[in-house]
C-alpha cells in the first residue's frame, strides 16, 4: 500500500479470487454477510448462558419470584434478550430526536416491562411486583457482569462488543482466504487515531513503562514498532492552550485556562460552552486537524471535525451522521450498562479508600479529596472513558479517515494526589487497556489505522501556595494594593466539570443539524473581543446550554462601572495572572509602581513566587526577589534612540541575580515567558511560583498542577508508530503548534489530507 486514499479500493470492490472454497466463493453476498460466525454463535451462546445464570440467582434472592419449573428460566432470558434486541432501532431514533436520557428511560422501561411479563406470563413463573422485576433485572446484568470479568473479559473491551462483531464479519473472508493458502494483503486505507492522554508527562509513562503498569505501550516499545519522545509544553501549559495547538495549530490564541477579557468586562473560562464555542469560532480557519472528514470525541475544541460528540465547543450535540445507537448501546446493554455502574460506584469508593490511606501514612504535600470530586472521579475514569472508547470504536468501525479523542482520567486524579502517587499511575493502567481494545478494534475496522498517542502537557508535584504562604494568591496581591481582600475577583480550580458539560448537554439535548466548522479567525488583541466571533451567532448557537460546576455563573462587571482600583487575579497551576480591570490597556512598570509602589516589588521577594512579569518601556521584564532579566533585548535596543524611553543597548541582558536560574533551562524560561507576556488578554503581571528540586507551588487547591514552569509540566509525551517518519536527529518539537505541524504532515504522508 502506498499511502494514497485513491489507490486502495473497499474489499467488496476489489476481484474475489476463483479458488476460494465453496462455501466462501459461491454464496451471495447477502448470504455471506448474513451467516453467522462460529465466534458469534459463541458469544451468543455465552452471553444466554451468563444471563440464564443471573437470573436465577436474581430469583434465588427474591421471595416475590419464585419458580416451578427451571426450564422456565432458559426461557425468560431468551425473552429479555429478544425484547432488549428488538427495541434497539427504535431506541436510536428516539435518542437521536430527543437525547440520550430519554432513550435510556425508555430502552429501561422496555426492559423492565419484559422481564416484568416474562415472569408473570410464562408457565412455571411467578412474580408479585414491578419492583421486583426490576430488581431482577438489575441482579442478573450484575452476574453478567462479573461472569464476563471472572472470564478475563477487558475494563475496555466490553463497550466495544457490537464493533468487533460487526468486524469481524467483514474480515471473515479474509481469514477464510487464508485459511485456503491465499493470504490477502492488508490493503486497508490508511486512517490517523490520535488519543490524547491529557496531563501525562514523559517521564511520567517511562515510570510506568519500567513499573510493568502499561503492558501494551511496553509491547509497542519493546518491539521496535513504536517511538516515545517529548515535546516541549509552552506557558500556559494548560489543556485550552494546547489542544487549540494540538487541533487547530493556534495555540498562541488562548494566555491561561481563565481570563479576564476587558472588552467584555467579565471572565472567560475556556471549559464553558459558551466560552469554549466563542473561543473556537475566534481562532479556526476551517482546516484543523479534523477538518477533511474527521471526527472529534471528548476534546475541548473540534479541530473542525464534522462530526464531535462531548466537545465542549459544540455543546448543542453532534454534527454529521447521527450517533445515538452508540448512547443506546452504552447504556441499555445489560452487561455494559451493569459492569458501568458497578465500575463508577467500585471507583467512588477506591476513592475515599485512597484519601483516607493518605492521610493515616501522613503523605505530604497532600489536599483535602472530598466533595463533588469523588463522583467526577468515577465520571471521568469509568463512565466517559468507557463511552469515549465506545464512540471512538464506532467511528473506526464506519472508517472515518482521522480521530481525535481526549482522556482526562490520569490528569484529574494527579491535580489532587500528586502525578506520581500510587493512584495516579493505576489510572494509567486503564487507559493502557483502552489501547488495547482500540488495538483490537484496529484488526477488523474498515481502516488501517496508525494510533498515536500525545498528552497536552505534564504536571508539577509540589503543596498549594496557600499551604506555604498561609494566604492565597489574591490575598497576598490585595494586601500588597491596600485594599479589601474580599474586593477582588478571584477563580481557580473547576476543570474537571467541563467534560461533565459535555455529557449532560449530549444526553440531554436532541442532536442538532450538521454545521459548517466557523471559518473566522479573530484579530485576538486584548480589548476586541477576541475571545469570540460573532456574539450573536455563538449566543444562539449556546441558547439553552446546561453548566454545572463551581463557576457556572461567570463573575464579570458592565463596561465603565469597574472602579479604578479593581483587581482580577487568576490562577491557572503555578501561573498566577494579575489584571487591573478598572484601567484601559496594558499597565507597564512604571505605571504600577506608581499606582501601587509596594506590589511589584511585595510580589518579587515573596519566597514562594519565583518571578514577575510586567511589561516597561524596555519591553518585557522577568523581576526576581534580587534581580532582573530583560526577556525583549532588541526591543529596548530599538527604542534606544528615545531618551525617553529608557532604552540601552548597552544594558546587560540580567541585572542582579537571574530570576530564571532556579529553572531547568533559564533560556527555554525567558523564551516562553516572553511568549507569554505578549499573548493575547494576558494580565498585566504574570507571576511563576517558585521551582525546588522539581516541585512548585500551585495557585489552586491542587498538588498536582501545571500551567506555568517547572517539573515535568513542560515534558508532553508524543508516542507514535515508527512507520510515520521523523528523523532520529530531528530538534525537539517546542510548542502544540509544532506537534500540529507534524500531525498534518503525517496525514500528508498517508494521503488523509490535500
Amino acid at each position: 500500500m502506498t499511502g494514497s486514499r485513491g489507490e486502495a479500493r473497499p474489499a467488496r470492490d476489489r476481484p474475489r479470487p476463483s479458488h476460494l472454497p465453496l462455501s466462501a466463493h459461491h454464496l451471495s453476498p447477502v448470504v455471506r454477510e448474513a451467516r453467522p460466525l462460529a465466534v458469534d454463535l459463541w458469544d451468543a451462546v455465552a452471553s444466554l448462558a451468563a444471563t440464564v445464570l443471573g437470573l436465577s440467582v436474581a430469583i434465588a434472592l427474591l421471595d416475590p419470584i419464585s419458580v416451578t419449573s427451571l426450564w422456565s428460566i432458559p426461557l425468560a432470558a431468551l425473552v429479555v434478550s429478544l425484547v432488549t434486541w428488538v427495541v434497539a432501532a427504535p431506541l436510536r431514533m428516539v435518542a437521536d430526536r430527543l437525547g440520550g436520557i430519554v432513550a435510556f428511560v425508555l430502552g429501561l422501561a422496555a426492559q423492565i416491562t419484559a422481564m416484568w411479563a416474562a415472569l408473570r406470563w410464562l408457565p412455571g413463573l411467578v412474580v408479585t411486583s414491578w419492583w421486583a422485576a426490576a430488581l431482577a433485572l438489575l441482579i442478573t446484568a450484575l452476574v453478567v457482569a462479573a461472569t464476563s470479568w471472572v472470564a478475563g473479559g477487558s475494563d475496555a473491551g466490553y463497550v466495544v462488543g457490537d464493533v468487533l462483531w460487526r468486524g469481524r464479519r467483514r474480515a471473515a473472508q479474509r481469514r477464510r482466504a487464508d485459511r485456503a493458502g491465499t493470504p490477502l494483503a492488508d490493503d486497508r486505507e490508511p486512517g490517523l487515531l490520535l488519543v490524547i492522554l491529557d496531563g501525562v508527562a514523559e517521564p511520567v509513562l517511562r515510570t510506568a513503562v519500567e513499573a510493568g503498569m502499561v503492558p501494551t505501550i511496553s509491547r509497542w516499545l519493546t518491539d521496535g514498532s513504536y517511538r516515545l519522545e517529548s515535546w516541549w509544553a509552552q506557558v500556559p501549559s494548560t489543556t485550552p492552550a494546547s489542544t487549540a495547538g494540538l487541533l487547530h495549530g493556534a495555540a498562541d490564541h488562548i494566555p491561561a485556562f481563565r481570563w479576564w477579557d476587558e472588552a467584555q468586562a467579565r471572565l472567560v473560562v475556556a471549559n464553558h460552552p459558551r466560552d469554549a464555542a466563542a473561543i473556537e469560532s475566534a481562532m479556526s480557519d476551517g482546516e484543523g486537524l479534523l477538518a477533511h472528514g474527521g471526527a472529534a470525541i471528548g476534546t475541548m475544541f473540534s479541530g473542525d471535525a464534522p462530526a464531535t460528540r462531548l466537545v465542549m465547543s459544540r455543546p448543542a450535540g453532534a454534527t454529521g451522521r447521527r450517533d445515538g445507537g452508540v448512547y443506546v448501546r452504552f447504556f441499555l446493554q445489560p452487561l455494559v450498562f451493569a459492569r458501568t455502574l458497578v465500575l463508577t460506584i467500585g471507583e467512588m469508593v477506591k476513592e475515599l479508600y485512597q484519601a483516607r490511606l493518605a492521610r493515616l501514612r501522613g503523605v505530604e504535600p497532600r489536599i483535602s479529596r472530598g466533595g463533588w470530586y469523588v463522583v467526577l472521579r468515577a465520571m471521568s475514569n469509568v463512565t466517559l472513558r468507557g463511552l469515549n472508547t465506545a464512540l471512538v470504536a464506532e467511528h473506526m468501525e464506519r472508517g472515518t479517515p482521522t480521530i481525535a479523542v481526549d482522556y482526562v482520567d490520569y490528569d484529574e486524579i494527579a491535580h489532587h494526589a500528586g502525578p506520581l502517587r500510587a493512584e495516579s499511575l493505576r489510572s494509567l493502567e486503564g487507559l493502557d487497556a483502552v489501547l488495547r481494545a482500540l488495538e483490537t478494534v484496529n484488526e477488523v475496522a474498515r481502516r488501517r489505522y496508525r494510533i498515536v498517542c500525545v498528552s497536552d502537557h505534564g504536571q508539577a508535584l509540589g503543596p498549594t501556595f496557600e499551604q506555604v504562604a498561609g494566604v492565597s494568591l489574591e490575598h497576598l496581591v490585595t494586601t500588597l494594593m491596600g485594599k479589601d481582600p474580599r474586593s477582588a475577583l478571584a477563580s481557580g480550580g473547576g476543570e474537571e466539570w467541563g467534560p461533565v458539560n459535555a455529557l449532560l448537554n449530549e444526553l440531554v439535548r436532541p442532536i442538532r443539524s450538521p454545521r459548517s466548522p466557523r471559518a473566522a479567525r479573530g484579530s485576538g488583541s486584548r480589548g476586541s473581543g477576541g475571545s469570540g466571533g460573532s456574539r450573536a451567532a455563538d449566543d444562539a448557537r449556546t441558547a439553552g446550554v446546561t453548566v454545572t460546576g463551581p463557576e457556572r455563573e461567570q463573575v464579570g462587571l458592565a463596561p465603565g462601572t469597574a472602579a479604578e482600583d479593581s483587581v482580577a487575579v487568576i490562577a491557572s497551576g503555578n501561573l498566577g495572572l494579575v489584571w487591573f480591570t478598572g484601567r484601559p490597556g496594558r499597565l507597564t512598570l512604571a505605571q504600577t509602581q506608581e499606582a501601587w509602589p509596594d506590589l511589584v516589588a511585595g510580589l518579587a521577594t515573596h519566597p514562594a513566587i519565583a518571578v514577575v512579569v510586567v511589561d516597561s518601556a524596555q519591553g518585557l521584564l522577568a523581576v526576581g526577589p534580587a534581580g532582573l532579566r530583560r526577556l525583549e533585548p532588541e526591543r529596548a535596543a530599538g527604542r534606544s534612540a528615545d531618551p525617553a524611553s529608557g532604552g540601552d543597548p548597552g544594558r546587560a541582558l540580567v541585572e542582579g541575580e537571574d530570576p530564571l536560574a532556579t529553572f531547568e533551562d533559564p533560556d527555554a524560561a525567558a523564551r516562553d515567558l516572553a511568549r507569554a507576556g505578549r499573548l493575547p488578554h494576558t494580565g498585566d503581571l504574570l507571576l511563576v511560583s517558585t521551582v525546588r528540586d522539581g516541585r512548585v507551588c500551585a495557585f489552586e487547591h491542587q498538588v498536582g498542577s501545571h500551567g506555568g514552569l517547572g517539573g515535568d509540566q513542560n515534558h508532553a509525551l508524543l508516542l507514535h508508530p515508527t512507520s510515520l517518519t521523523r528523523p532520529d536527529d530531528a530538534e525537539p518539537l517546542v510548542g502544540a503548534n509544532a506537534v500540529f505541524h507534524q500531525l498534518v504532515a503525517w496525514q500528508r504522508e498517508l494521503g488523509l489530507r490535500p
